[in-house]
């Protein structure tokens, strides 16, 4: 099926199953700095889980990924980037418009397939865009090209990577930002801001001893590529910090990402409040804090007044890895710099005080502006108890409900179901949800201390339920829960999310520490299985698995972790 006549074709399942309503859009007015509400014929209150603008415009982008050595901290290593860059370029669009990707293999290092996962993307109706190999595609070959077609129909600000191997922490990464309303006025969009843990080893290089004896203790971090190793005032302190500028009077917006391999950031701006008011790519109603919890995988977009100029003219921002879920050697020094005007001079403010955790942000303050009631009756009620152990050559194993992950490269999913296949492997973790429209509840738990942030694709859930000790159904949150794609399972507790299965595809479920993502922390959503084989582009699908098919029998590979 050609693509044109594939988004034809889905747009009449999403118009016949979804009720989404497609409008054109006129002329943009509003969304200025005094109304960010408004956003063309739409503003904040249009729900855009039913509704999208179509803006006939599409936005097309031409990402090369390569072998580099950088030195983001001044230390050189090997690493793989986006167009030369880490991180890589920022995908910019409007609400409503289409989006094009071509993703060009150049990676040289053996066995380096790869793909691009659009983080939070929901993909209604494109499963076999939402690249992850093993599920929705086999890896896209060095010499080879993958294109990437999807529609905006969230907006707000995400990120993407590869979802082959430990590549998204290698480098392979960027931002994506979907301009629309927002639930509070600022001035100026400052854009992303990507907080990074860092090793000076690369994390191939590590993953043997994260398999053999756990996480290892990473170096250092970074503020959107880059920060300083060493003490401050070292003669060998190396890099430098990022940094920005406030103008006293204005109002910034700020889009957070984390996306760390295994740390849990708390992210603050010394003497200043932060007004938050997305989590994920979800608006939210705002509300004001001074140290912000954010889990790996997770987004938060905030905005901060510059009216602190009367106390200092540079102020530390700061990335401040938790040590209760993870372990780094710069805790203290990934940092970065807000200067007022034209100042250059180095900070000498202290930051607020905190709690050692990692926990999600309290969910009393996560209140979607778009509200929704989540029915007490269910077609799927699921449990996934979470466990670790031991393989046959004695390397940590994570486990959902009995079952480590391994999928293989050359099979996914995607081309099983397109195959009328019925039966999966004990080891693929497919969770088949077959009807429409139905209400699924998985309530996901662990006696294991360590906290784990989960990412469920193709869907935003709603947050029932979480808390530490054992589950007993007494706190349910059913009118308009917290609704994110990440959230945290806490340690020794749970996590009770929901969904309704409105959207037919083979969605990954897994925890987004890259360790143990490897380690077979996840498991896949069959959803609407008939509804998924019919929306498949088989051209698509089988053109890059014959390219990987002949990559990998040429080059004898080893497939030695979870397959995503």
């Amino acid at each position: 099926m050609k693509f044109g006549h594939f988004l034809s074709f889905a747009a009449g399942i999403q118009a016949a199953n979804c009720a989404l309503i497609h409008q054109k859009r006129a002329a943009c007015a509003g969304n200025t700095a005094s109304d960010r509400t408004s956003w063309c014929d739409y503003d904040i209150n249009s729900d855009y889980t039913t509704i999208a603008p179509d803006t006939g415009v599409t936005r097309e982008y031409w990402f090369e990924l390569n072998d580099v050595t950088i030195a983001p901290d001044g230390y050189p290593r090997t690493a793989m980037a986006v167009n030369g860059t880490i991180p890589g370029p920022t995908i910019f669009a409007d609400w409503g418009d289409n989006v094009v990707v071509h993703v060009k293999n150049n990676l040289t290092v053996s066995q380096n397939g790869t793909s691009i996962h659009f983080h939070g993307i929901r993909q209604n109706y494109t499963n076999n865009m939402d690249g992850v190999v093993s599920i929705t595609q086999c890896p896209t070959a060095p010499g080879e090209s993958t294109t990437y077609q999807w529609k905006a129909t969230q907006y707000g600000s995400s990120w993407y990577h590869s979802h082959f191997g430990l590549q998204a922490w290698q480098g392979i990464f960027g931002g994506i930002v979907i301009n629309g309303p927002a639930s509070a006025n600022y001035d100026e969009d400052k854009g992303l801001v990507f907080l990074n843990d860092w090793s000076h080893k690369t994390c191939d290089q590590l993953y043997a001893s994260a398999q053999a004896s756990g996480p290892p203790t990473l170096d250092n971090g970074l503020i959107n590529g880059t920060n300083v190793y060493g003490s401050d005032g070292a003669a060998n302190q190396t890099g430098y910090r990022f940094n920005t500028t406030f103008t006293e009077g204005q109002s910034y917006r700020l889009r957070l990402v984390n996306g760390a391999i295994d740390t849990h950031f708390k992210f603050s701006i010394d003497n200043h409040t932060m007004k938050v008011i997305a989590n994920d790519l979800v608006p939210i109603q705002p509300f004001e804090t001074t140290v912000l919890n954010i889990g790996i995988g997770q987004r938060y977009d905030i905005i901060v007044s510059a009216d602190q100029a009367s106390v200092a003219d540079s102020f530390w921002m700061r990335a401040i890895p938790q040590s209760a879920c993870s372990d780094n050697d710069s805790t203290n020094n990934i940092k970065g710099i807000i200067y007022y005007g034209n100042s250059s001079t180095t900070p000498t403010t202290t930051g607020y005080s905190y709690t050692d955790s990692c926990d999600d942000e309290d969910p009393s303050n996560l209140v979607p502006v778009i509200s929704k009631i989540v029915s007490s009756g269910y077609v799927y009620n699921v449990s996934e108890p979470v466990t670790i152990g031991m393989n046959d050559e004695n390397l940590f194993r994570w486990k959902m409900n009995g079952t480590s992950m391994k999928v293989e490269w050359d099979d996914p999913t995607l081309l099983q179901v397109w195959n009328n296949e019925t039966s999966f492997t004990n080891t693929s973790g497919v969770l088949e949800l077959p009807e429409a429209n139905k209400w699924a509840h998985i309530l996901v738990e662990t006696s294991q201390p360590v906290p784990h942030p989960l990412h469920l694709h193709g869907h935003d859930f709603y947050v029932l339920d979480q808390g530490t000790g054992t589950y007993n159904a007494s706190n349910i949150t059913l009118a308009n829960p917290p609704r994110r794609d990440t959230a945290m399972l806490p340690a020794s507790g749970y996590l009770l999310l929901a969904f309704q299965t409105d959207n037919p595809g083979a969605w990954l479920m897994h925890c987004h520490i890259g360790w143990h993502t490897e380690e077979g922390f996840a498991l896949q959503i069959l959803e609407q299985y008939s509804a998924a084989r019919e929306i498949i582009d088989y051209d698509i699908l089988e053109g890059n698995c014959k390219t990987w098919d002949s990559y990998y029998n040429t080059n004898s590979l080893k497939e030695d972790d979870s397959g995503i």
